[in-house]
């Protein structure tokens, strides 16, 4: 289910004991890949997408997004043959362009130099993680749960249990960071403070979690400093 690295040192005080990162849509700016992958795929059946669907499934479980297809279109193809489909065209995108969200690299590296773990929670599945996580240095992330691998997916809290459990921390402890109405729901109801940084679709305002528009600029300790109102967004 995880990725572990070496353990890291622990965090400095007044830090987070873990961040976990959603990754589409946080992490890296793949929500439009998606998007083109669905596209093309229910207009080669014959079908016509739209992108009211589309933003229908940013954040779900890859196999609710793939049936979400199936009842809304002319594709025949099997649920997992879909997010098959899908997988691949996403994966050849990153490949070519793995498109960094504002400000996540710089936060990663400020994390890791203040010993603070960070582990990848996505509903993607693991060849469109490991495609992403094998363009940053090794050991970035000490754990990395797909949506393949976790029996429920988002919003279920599962994925972020898992994550915790990975990194052996308390998810009071942590902070979550998500784009998504359903991966805020997710980390929330695992009890994972949450910071909400909305991106392809607007994220409703929810208790235990707070907003803001970007990464960019943000330090270590501003991600506990959210939640005691003194930069609340």
């Amino acid at each position: 289910m995880s990725t572990p690295s070496t353990s890291p040192s622990a965090p400095e005080a007044g830090l987070p004991a873990a961040v976990f990162w959603d990754m589409d849509g946080t992490l890296v700016d793949t929500e439009p890949y998606w998007i083109t992958a669905e596209h093309a795929i229910v207009e080669e059946a014959g079908g016509v997408w739209n992108d009211e669907y589309a933003h229908q499934l940013v954040g779900n479980d890859l196999m609710v997004s793939a049936e979400f297809i199936r009842d809304n279109s002319p594709v025949e193809l099997e649920p997992l043959e879909i997010i098959e489909e899908l997988l691949r065209r996403v994966v050849v995108q990153v490949q070519e362009h793995v498109p960094w969200r504002p400000g996540a690299l710089e936060l990663l590296d400020a994390l890791q130099a203040a010993g603070v773990p960070n582990a990848l929670v996505t509903m993607s599945w693991r060849s469109l993680a490991d495609s992403v996580v094998g363009a940053l240095p090794e050991g970035t992330f000490a754990a990395v749960i797909t949506g393949d691998e976790v029996e429920h997916g988002k919003p279920h809290p599962e994925p972020y249990l898992a994550a915790a459990r990975a990194l052996g921390v308390e998810v009071g402890d942590c902070v979550a960071i998500e784009d998504s109405p359903t991966g805020v729901r997710s980390a929330v109801s695992a009890g994972v403070p949450t910071i909400a940084v909305p991106h392809v679709v607007p994220v409703p305002v929810t208790a235990g979690a707070v907003q803001v528009p970007s990464l960019r600029g943000l330090a270590p300790a501003d991600l506990v400093s959210l939640f005691d109102g003194s930069r609340r967004k």
